[in-house]
């Protein structure tokens, strides 16, 4: 097939998120199918990797977006019904790149990323159209607008849930609409009363997450990863820091708690202590999952299947989540993961596992094989493959005739 990407975050490089499902998606189905990309660049840095992505894609096409331009696009829209995370990718530009491309290539089906993007692609009706959201939004911005600390930022972000709560029944102009867990396919179905929604769970890359067997010896040492400048991040390891980690320290007053992500920002790196290190960036993520005793992922905003607990998981690490996480992985507590849904929760499961080699292992153990069974970018690949043989119709575009198309 013949299948076009429409982004909404250049795809490279795949540290985190956005760019890490793309990238890792299109590596897989560019082995069978033809693959388009269009996206927007908004540091010009960025122009010098548009040939790592021609590895997968037969062409990518860029429409630069600077800051400026968008944080001008949020202040003209403030009135508008629009959402201003909407409003922020709003470009003419890129409205009339995807009405040309698609005029000169036979494309079979659309894969529009994130609910930012649906803008210009939910009209398109003579090509089957998929829209993969990372989570629900509407609830992600419901959760983020109760830990506002100011009155004028939650009337901010109450106003930006309401509207993107309103605006989200564009889900129903899709062909399809994918998320990552199912309980953001219960929020959106019950919500909008839609039920063209499937799962499409965030992947994991095995041939980088991976260890033949994790040091349980170890037991000094708890990690959080993610990109530091995202919200939900921050928040969380605000949280744990000053919630969580003093009552951990008075059982273990060695133990140390590692900031592992790049672009922290000064909430952030006001924690650093003797006990809390804020790495920023770093060249290997897995090298610090190796040197690690447990993974937390105290997340207190958001949805979906988080990277950073399905990567500790792929390497034998023994992970504590929140809700937030845990939902999306069909884990079970105790099992292959443990839940906390409060600080005594993280607390005492922390404590725990920091008291016991054998039980650090099982649950490590158990959950390396829970995650590379189910979660490896093959098999999401191929669960998106099949998604786009659906919305197309396998009569007409079955497996030998993708081959024959690439051939």
């Amino acid at each position: 097939m013949n299948l076009l990407f429409v982004a909404n975050r250049f795809p490279y490089p795949p540290h985190r998120g956005d760019k890490l499902k793309i990238y890792n998606l299109a590596r897989q189905l560019s082995k069978k199918h033809n693959l388009y990309l269009l996206t927007f660049i908004q540091d010009k840095k960025d122009y010098k990797y548009v040939h790592e992505l021609e590895k997968y894609f037969k062409k990518v096409e860029v429409i630069y977006l600077p800051f400026l331009r968008s944080a001008f696009n949020c202040m003209t829209g403030v009135f508008s019904s629009l959402p201003f995370q909407l409003n922020y990718f709003r470009s003419d530009k890129f409205e009339k790149l995807l009405n040309e491309f698609i005029s000169d290539h036979d494309i079979d089906a659309i894969h529009t990323q994130h609910l930012r993007m649906s803008q210009y692609t939910s009209e398109i009706k003579n090509i089957p159209t998929i829209l993969d959201l990372p989570d629900a939004y509407s609830l992600y911005w419901k959760r983020r607008s109760k830990l506002c600390c100011s009155s004028f930022q939650k009337k901010l972000e109450m106003l930006e849930h309401k509207k993107i709560l309103e605006y989200e029944r564009v889900i129903k102009k899709f062909d399809m609409t994918l998320v990552c867990s199912n309980e953001d396919k219960e929020i959106l179905e019950n919500d909008h009363d839609y039920d063209s929604i499937n799962i499409l769970p965030n992947g994991i890359d095995t041939s980088t997450f991976k260890s033949e067997r994790h040091d349980y010896s170890i037991n000094d040492r708890i990690i959080f990863t993610g990109n530091m400048d995202y919200f939900p991040n921050s928040d969380a390891v605000v949280y744990f820091s000053n919630e969580i980690f003093p009552e951990v320290l008075k059982k273990f007053p060695d133990v140390k708690f590692y900031i592992v992500g790049q672009k922290p920002p000064s909430k952030v790196l006001n924690l650093q202590s003797e006990n809390i290190i804020v790495t920023g960036f770093v060249d290997s993520i897995a090298d610090e999952y190796k040197s690690s005793s447990i993974a937390v992922s105290p997340v207190r905003v958001g949805a979906g299947t988080l990277n950073k607990v399905l990567e500790p998981m792929a390497m034998g690490l023994p992970v504590v989540s929140s809700p937030i996480g845990f939902e999306g992985i069909g884990a079970v507590h105790g099992e292959e993961i443990l839940l906390a849904t409060n600080k005594n929760e993280f607390v005492d499961s922390i404590v725990n596992l920091l008291s016991n080699q054998n039980y650090r292992q099982y649950i490590g153990e158990n959950g390396k094989n829970l995650v590379t069974q189910k979660f490896s970018w093959e098999k999401v690949s191929d669960k998106l493959e099949n998604y786009f043989y659906e919305v197309c119709g396998n009569e007409k575009y079955t497996y030998r005739n993708s081959l024959q198309k690439v051939g």
